[in-house]
């Protein structure tokens, strides 16, 4: 299988705060697998580091107030557009974040409380019928 793979998750600092969430338990499994690593939100223009982002409903704002949605929504169209050109069979994202939460995200009100819910790029490639998987859930389901 060919994963689509959170950059972060690879060891890659590409986080808001110019860190990463490698995760060698995914690494390992993913040793026999294709991957391309993705990274939405530097796809789509934003630096790194950065203002940390959440969701609130259709908008992305930044913890300083800004709306910086179109960032979201563009990195999540060209990264979309990446994995369908490289044939990716499904994505294996990370938790919480507001390009790749799969189950769950923050609520946009920078208090660390989690809702139901998906990032911009998961919302995108679950229309387009790509699998999507929380890092945690795959490891979980991975042995």
């Amino acid at each position: 299988m060919k994963y689509g793979v959170s950059a972060c998750l690879l060891g890659i600092n590409c986080k808001y705060n110019g860190k990463n969430n490698e995760s060698k338990e995914l690494i390992r499994a993913l040793e026999n697998h294709e991957i391309v690593p993705i990274c939405p939100e530097c796809t789509g223009g934003l630096p790194i580091p950065r203002v940390p982002c959440e969701r609130k409903g259709n908008q992305v704002i930044s913890k300083e107030g800004e709306d910086k949605t179109f960032y979201f929504e563009k990195g999540a169209q060209l990264t979309l557009e990446t994995i369908q050109k490289e044939k990716v069979d499904a994505l294996i994202l990370q938790s919480r974040s507001p390009s790749c939460g799969v189950l769950e995200i923050y609520d946009g009100s920078f208090s660390n409380k989690l809702i139901k819910g998906q990032g911009v790029f998961v919302q995108k490639c679950m229309e387009a019928n790509i699998p999507c998987f929380d890092v945690k859930e795959w490891i979980k389901h991975a042995d």
